[in-house]
């Protein structure tokens, strides 16, 4: 029996084993699905985190594009018209002016009537002791309007005006007051051709 039992023992073993082997097989499959789910999570979790953390970066950039940038500066000859010709031209004016040794008793922008013409427009009159007077008009309260020059001597009234910058399409600082004194030393007014 002993014989009987054994072999009926390995049998019983077998099963077991083999029972014992897809119960190992079964939970290893169980198992290895468990492990491929949790995996597909890990891979799923793994795939959020880099969302989120692109999301975190979005949000970095969406913070950084939220800080306001210093506003740039805009060109002086897109500043208002007064101030320019207040802080810019006329201060210009009366630097290189006096670089050249002359001096200035007067310079004003006013919007008044033109010489000659006698219509209405922006008018910088300007006095150079012992030199000249020069008006540089602006049509419109813009550099960019059409613009006209007149020059006299001292004491006498001018008797022509002159177109200023026609033909230029980009108006600038130095451009008038480089005209400016191309055409006052046109008149051998402010220094020798």
């Amino acid at each position: 029996m002993k014989e009987n039992l054994e072999p009926n023992n390995e049998v019983t073993d077998n099963n077991d084993l083999n029972s014992t082997e897809i119960k190992v097989s079964k939970s290893k499959e169980i198992n290895i699905k468990e492990q491929e789910s949790k995996s597909a999570e890990n891979s799923n979790n793994s795939k959020i985190k880099p969302n989120s953390e692109v999301n975190t970066k979005n949000d970095k950039n969406t913070e950084n594009k939220t800080i306001p940038k210093p506003k740039k500066e805009l060109p002086i000859e897109k500043k208002p018209f007064q101030e320019f010709v207040n802080v810019y031209l006329i201060p210009g004016l009366i630097k290189e002016i006096n670089q050249r040794g002359l001096e200035i008793n007067n310079i004003n922008l006013e919007n008044t009537n033109r010489p000659i013409a006698g219509d209405k427009c922006w008018v910088i009159n300007c006095e150079i002791r012992n030199t000249c007077n020069f008006w540089l008009s602006f049509e419109k309260e813009d550099i960019s309007s059409l613009k006209s020059i007149s020059l006299s001597k001292p004491n006498q009234k001018p008797s022509i005006i002159e177109s200023f910058l026609i033909d230029e399409k980009r108006i600038t600082l130095k451009l008038i007051i480089s005209r400016i004194l191309q055409r006052l030393n046109g008149q051998k007014l402010i220094g020798v051709n």
